[in-house]
Parts: C-alpha cells; structure tokens; sequence
C-alpha cells in the first residue's frame, strides 16, 4: 500500500496533534510514524507524520491534497505532503573528485536511497568512464568564467531535460549563479568541509594541518544564493591528532564527505527534513 507523509510546520497552540490524529482516524486512515518538535523560543510546532489510507491507490493523491488542505485552512499551518510512490530523481555536479558521486551511485544501485541517478553533468572528463559503467547518462560541460551564463543555461537545459527534483553538488568545485539557483526550482545540496570560514579556499587540509586541528569534518546543506550559508541537513566530525599526516586528514575528510552527504539525500528524499528561516528540523 502506499503511504501519505506530511510535514508540517506554524504557530504552536493546543489541539494541533489531537486534531491530525483525528483527522486521519475519521477517515479510516492508520498512522505508521509520527514525531513532533516544538521551538520554544519561536513558539513553532513542528510534524512530520506518515499514515496508511484504506483506499485505491489511485486515490491517495486526493487524500493528500484534503489533508493538505486542511493543514493549511484550518490549522493554520505551512504544509508539504508527498506519497511514497514519487521517488527521487537526482541530477549531480560533479568535478574532478569521484568519491562522493561514487557512494551515492552505489548507494542507488543498492536500493539504500529511494530513487535514481537521472544525469551526472562534470565540468571535467575524471568521472566519465565511471558515469559510462552503470550506464549513467553524462554530460561535459567546460567552464569557461566568460561563458559561464552559457555553461549554466546548458545544465539547466540537461537537468529539466531529465525531469530531475533534487540536484546534488558531489564535490562541485565551482560556485553556482543566483540566477541558476532561482531557475533550477529544485532543492540543492552541497557537501563540504566543516572548517569553514576558517581555512577558506584551495588546500584546507593543508591549511588545517598546518594549524595542527584536532578534529575535522563535513557538512551538508541547502544551497542558497549566500555562499555555503544554507540551511545545514547533516554533519559529522573526526577527531586527529599530531600523528595524522596530511594525507590522513584528506582520506578521513572524504570519508566524512561520503557519509554525511549520503545521510543528507537519504532524509530529503525520504521528506525528514522541514526548512524554516535558515534552519532545518530534521525527523530521523
């Protein structure tokens, strides 16, 4: 059967889970997994509720769409339902470094993440003859800093092209336009090291290494048009020590890379993750 997943985000006041609940018991529904959170400081009630209904399948999309309208009208609240039949299409960014778009490909293969890769586009050759191995469609697209409004309008193009709701960035090392985040209207995410601000730039690991840190990291976000401001989905750190060398530092670090993006598209599509301002309230 297929399942209907809410989240739900407003106002905190009482009656708001009596008033789900209910809403779903009325209707023959069966509720499989409900989490709630409160921000005190806000005075936000958040929800992530996901609940069987005894209808056709061709029917539960209506079923979505009252309860939605009733979270909204009566409640008062912002709210996103899906059906667990809209799998996730990913396009991925990727440069030069192939670990990242490696883990999630397998991960896909393996049914570990709910959806498949639609295109991998690379602003470099390194990852193509992976891409072709499992028959991943892949695209080159040089970038040029005079064309790179060109370059974008291509990705653009190719992503749209293959009907993909989520772009993921794999180690993509160049910074996205305002203009291509507006146009995308899809989420994306970006993975990075957890250093920043600090040891901004080319060779961070260097740069920490030198500074003799004691733990290192990497982050997962939303993208915005402030550079890697986005609402944060997942982190994960490392400890090291002055027995580490560089070289260490660097395989720990994409260790981390691996793991917390994975993590990170693992929520969204599995609609855990609730962005308000410039947080996330994550349901895991």
């Amino acid at each position: 059967m297929l399942s209907i997943v809410a989240l739900l985000h407003g106002p905190d006041r009482p009656g708001l889970v009596a008033t789900v609940a209910g809403w779903i018991f009325k209707r023959g529904g069966n509720i499989l997994h409900a989490d709630q959170h409160r921000d005190s400081e806000e005075q936000i009630f958040f929800q992530r509720i996901e609940w069987l209904h005894p209808v056709d399948d061709s029917e539960i999309p209506a079923v979505a769409e009252a309860f939605s309208k009733m979270a909204t009208h009566e409640l008062g609240m912002h709210c996103h339902v899906s059906v667990s039949s809209e799998l996730g299409r990913v396009g991925v960014l990727v440069s030069k470094m192939p670990h990242c778009l490696r883990d999630l490909a397998f991960r896909f293969q393996q049914d570990e993440l709910r959806g498949e890769i639609g295109c991998v586009i690379s602003n470099h050759r390194d990852v193509e003859p992976f891409c072709r191995s499992l028959h991943l469609p892949f695209y080159y697209i040089p970038i040029d800093a005079s064309l790179k409004a060109d370059a974008e309008n291509a990705q653009l193009k190719i992503l749209k092209g293959h009907g993909v709701n989520l772009v993921v960035l794999a180690r993509y090392m160049q910074v996205l336009s305002g203009e291509f985040i507006d146009s995308i209207e899809v989420p994306i995410i970006n993975i990075h090291h957890s250093f920043l601000p600090a040891f901004a730039g080319g060779r961070p690991y260097h740069q920490a290494y030198a500074r003799g840190v004691k733990i290192i990291g990497a982050t997962a976000h939303y993208v915005t048009a402030e550079l890697d401001q986005g609402p944060i989905i997942a982190q994960d750190v490392a400890r090291v020590s002055h027995r580490h060398s560089v070289e260490d530092l660097i395989r720990k670090g994409r260790d981390l890379e691996e793991l917390v993006l994975a993590q990170a598209v693992r929520w969204h599509l599995e609609h855990r993750v609730l962005v308000y301002g410039n947080k996330t309230v994550v349901f895991d």
